[in-house]
This record gives structure tokens, sequence and C-alpha cells, in this order.
């Protein structure tokens, strides 16, 4: 039996070829996500400041309740 021998192609061709296929975004993409992620971190934070006072006033409601 004859055994076929190809060339395999080199990992860094490949990884050369798909990194051409990569699309960048531009400029202006990259700041409107970066505004869409910083405001949608501090809405995540000012929500999780407010839940966790509220769980705070509400064991030390309950601690002072059962005293």
């Amino acid at each position: 039996m004859a055994e076929n021998k190809t060339e395999k192609p080199s990992f860094f061709k490949g990884v050369k070829t798909e990194f051409k296929k990569i699309t960048w975004p531009d400029r202006d993409s990259i700041i409107k996500q970066s505004v869409a992620v910083m405001c949608v971190s501090i809405v995540l934070a000012l929500l999780i400041a407010l839940f966790d006072t509220v769980i705070q006033y509400g064991i030390n409601l309950i601690s002072t309740l059962s005293i």
C-alpha cells in the first residue's frame, strides 16, 4: 500500500491565514461599545450598592427587634 504523505501546514501559517480573516471594528464602534460597557457597569454597581444597603438595613432592623 502506498501512503499519501502530504505536508501539514505550519501552525504559524494557519494562524496568519486566520488572522487575515479578522474584521477589526472601527474607532467609532469601539468608543460606542466602551461607553455602553461603562454605563452598564455603573448601573449594576449602583444596583448592587442599593441592594446591599437595603439588606444591611433589614438585618440591622431584625437584630434590634430580637433583643
